[in-house]
């Protein structure tokens, strides 16, 4: 997939490859559509993540996670503000969500 070093722009274009739906971060689930919708760690897999970092100052980090269902068509993306450790979230979420080096 296209990457580029902006977070609006990376929105962007995985809005152009079907990544709708916009996540929110709850402590043992992904929910989107004003709590319609809400997805477990076991529902979801993340397909890619986009980190963001300030010139200048570390308040400007985000991290970005294009995410797919697996048991549904649903596409959408996370955007985290300075990483999962910050929010409380149940430890197999934040396994799911962790940054690994490639």
């Amino acid at each position: 997939m296209e990457k580029t070093d902006t977070l609006s722009r990376q929105i962007e274009i995985l809005r152009k490859a079907g990544y709708m739906e916009d996540f929110n971060l709850r402590e043992d689930c992904l929910e989107c559509r004003s709590g319609e919708y809400k997805l477990l760690h076991d529902d979801f897999v993340v397909d890619e993540v986009f980190r963001f970092e300030g010139d200048s100052d570390p308040a400007d980090e985000a991290i970005l996670y294009a995410i797919s269902g697996i048991n549904t068509p649903m596409k959408g993306i996370l955007v985290n503000g300075y990483g999962i450790y910050t929010d409380k979230v149940t430890d197999a979420l934040a396994k799911k969500l962790t940054i690994h080096p490639e």
